[in-house]
């Protein structure tokens, strides 16, 4: 089965082609990130304009790195959800247009499955090894939640964050540090190989799955004015190398509550691995503690399949389609969809 796969639900827009939902024969994602850059966070209304004018070109380059043409296509595939609202609009709205005009099944699909399916996509088929159930960390946009995978379309809601999610937190403090947009990259390539004489507090919210890191969040920022780096930081070596200790202290601490939290539960819930997905899994220090601390196997995508792309939208269709569901072309975009 060869699916078209389209992801527009915030700042890329991204269209990939997939083969049985493991192969990636062409996977195509055009950045906004330098256009956002600029605001220092993603405008929604210029997100969507750029959608507009990308969409069409990356859904042909897909095709065309694929080796493929229309009449091999055998279905396709959208984000509905969650994200925004415009955004999704044109992804979905193509979507339609490209599935009527060629009488092909068309599916919606969400964002936070998607990005679980990107383990499929990783040469280790995770429904056989290390099999099914699986403790799943997505870290993506506004949403960090754990959840329990007992199957194909069977997801559990196990915690979620109360606040800020990791990547919200990870782009507030990159701001406060004047290190730029995206927070999070921008935050690693700080704290790389620094050890830091900073510490800065963790929220573990004992006696729930759930996660807080706004107060981590404010701990940095009123750490960040006693040492006159915020609002208009001094230049100069010695606050350039307190600056790189504060994002080391900071990405510590998410990582930390990220890394023990997964692992709690996974031992909780007696899974047999854990799967990572979202783009704050990106994040080199995450990948290195939960693959070093955990006594199972992880499930960790290339980083090119943790942020947003199509090819998980693909790869997660594929199992819908195989169990005969399709979307009627009244499908609506749904920004505040959730998983489990």
């Amino acid at each position: 089965m060869i699916i078209l796969g389209i992801e527009t639900s915030c700042d890329e827009t991204a269209a990939a082609v997939v083969e049985d939902g493991t192969t990636v024969l062409s996977n195509v994602v055009a950045s906004q990130v330098d256009i956002h850059a600029r605001y220092g966070g993603v405008v929604p209304e210029v997100a969507s304009r750029q959608h507009v004018l990308t969409i069409i070109p990356v859904v042909t380059q897909s095709l065309m790195q694929a080796g493929v043409t229309w009449s091999d296509i055998e279905g396709v595939a959208v984000t509905m959800g969650p994200g925004l609202a415009g955004s999704l609009l044109i992804g979905v709205n193509t979507a339609k247009a490209l599935a009527f005009s060629r009488s092909l099944p068309f599916l919606g699909i969400n964002h936070l499955e998607g990005h679980i399916y990107a383990g499929w996509l990783t040469q280790i088929n995770p429904e056989s090894n290390p099999g099914f159930p699986l403790l799943c960390l997505v870290a993506s946009g506004g949403h960090t939640d754990l959840i329990l995978m007992e199957g194909h379309g069977r997801f559990t809601l196990l915690g979620r964050t109360r606040d800020d999610a990791a990547g919200e937190a990870f782009d507030k403090a990159a701001r406060l540090l004047g290190l730029g947009y995206p927070g999070g990259p921008a935050i690693q390539r700080a704290a790389e190989g620094v050890v830091s004489k900073q510490r800065l507090p963790r929220a573990w919210m004992r006696g729930t799955l759930d996660f807080s890191f706004s107060g981590v969040k404010t701990a940095l920022l009123h750490r960040a004015e006693e040492h006159g780096l915020y609002p208009s930081p001094a230049q100069g070596p010695f606050q350039e190398k307190l600056i790189q200790e504060m994002a080391a202290a900071f990405q510590e601490s998410l990582v930390d509550v990220l890394v023990t939290k997964t692992l709690a539960a996974a031992e909780q819930y007696r899974v047999k691995g854990v799967l990572l997905g979202g783009g704050v899994i990106a994040n080199l220090r995450l990948r290195e503690r939960i693959i070093k601390d955990s006594s199972l196997p992880v499930i960790v995508p290339p980083v090119n399949l943790c942020t947003d792309n199509a090819a998980m939208i693909a790869s997660c269709s594929t199992f819908h389609f195989i169990k005969g569901e399709r979307h009627t072309f009244d499908l609506d975009v749904l920004p505040s969809l959730q998983l489990g």
